[in-house]
């Protein structure tokens, strides 16, 4: 086992296009795949990207020296291992060692990129798995009839859901009569759904990206209790809120970057906006014809 010196010095040696001809090349991807996690917190993503930035440095460097380079505190890097499943920081800088010092060379991947490609990758990644599941598109067109079908219909979205949720509901709105969004927790979103109920509505469609809202959880309990059937757009088929909605919409988020992106939950809302159009096309034929009229009256948007 080399001392601290000699594995620094061996690092160094890697990066500089020094290391031994037999050194076996690894895609970046290896240290990536180690901090893959969809749930993970702001600050966990700062530790994991200065950990993959600076790995050859970075693997030799204390908890202390990690969390002043960071911005975080120790406590911070600590837990962040603990969360990475490893049993301390020092079981997860010896795995970081292990990598830096076996599989990296001089030799750069070109087809790596850099951060911001990596994570227009990842999303590819998400969308090319949603196309694999829209080619059994029944569940999708199904969803939609019980949506245009429920008068009202609420979309929930709580904290940093709601940009899906607003989005969504802006969009129905044109192709719904009456369509009650909720992006707000606690008692208030309890009155909403209970109001939605007596009105005759019938189903909630929710969205619950990472990291989840125990708001989220709460108020999908309160509409099943209610008698609403919930349909769900989130990130994992497994978890506490997918195990209470009546139908779950599982798409990939991309979780390369400090705070989430949503290519393929904001495609999946897209999905559920046309099955809703196609449930109803008289209604949603008329109801368009009529915006229009509106916005044109009202002069709501520029002129191409």
């Amino acid at each position: 086992m080399p001392t601290p010196q000699q594995a620094r010095a061996q690092a160094s040696a890697i990066t500089s296009g020094k290391a031994a001809p037999e050194a076996e090349a690894a895609p970046v991807s290896q240290i990536r795949s180690l901090f893959d996690r969809p749930r993970m917190s702001p600050g966990h993503r700062r530790i994991a990207q200065y950990l993959i930035e600076h790995l050859p440095e970075a693997a030799f460097l204390s908890v202390t020296e990690i969390a002043d380079r960071v911005g975080v505190s120790q406590p911070s890097v600590t837990r962040f291992a603990a969360a990475m499943g490893f049993s301390g920081y020092p079981a997860l800088r010896e795995k970081l060692q292990s990598i830096a010092l076996g599989t990296f060379s001089g030799t750069p991947d070109e087809n790596q990129g850099n951060e911001l490609q990596s994570a227009v990758d990842a999303e590819i990644e998400n969308l090319e798995n949603l196309r694999r599941d829209f080619a059994d598109p029944d569940q999708v067109i199904a969803a939609g009839r019980e949506l245009a079908g429920s008068t009202p219909l609420t979309v929930l979205g709580l904290r940093i859901s709601a940009s899906l949720a607003e989005y969504f509901a802006y969009a129905a709105r044109r192709i719904h009569p009456d369509v009650r969004l909720v992006t707000r927790g606690g008692s208030i979103a309890y009155d909403a759904l209970l109001q939605s109920r007596a009105a005759g509505g019938s189903w909630v469609l929710a969205f619950s990206m990472p990291r989840h809202a125990q708001e989220t959880l709460a108020a999908v309990k309160v509409a099943r209790d209610a008698g609403l059937r919930v349909a769900l757009v989130t990130d994992l088929a497994l978890g506490a809120v997918a195990d209470a909605a009546d139908v779950t919409f599982a798409t990939g988020t991309g979780s390369r970057l400090v705070f989430d992106s949503y290519a393929a939950p904001g495609l999946m809302a897209a999905a559920l906006l046309q099955a809703m159009t196609d449930a109803d096309p008289e209604r949603t034929q008329g109801r368009l014809e009529e915006y229009e009229q509106i916005s044109e009256q009202h002069q709501f948007f520029l002129r191409d």
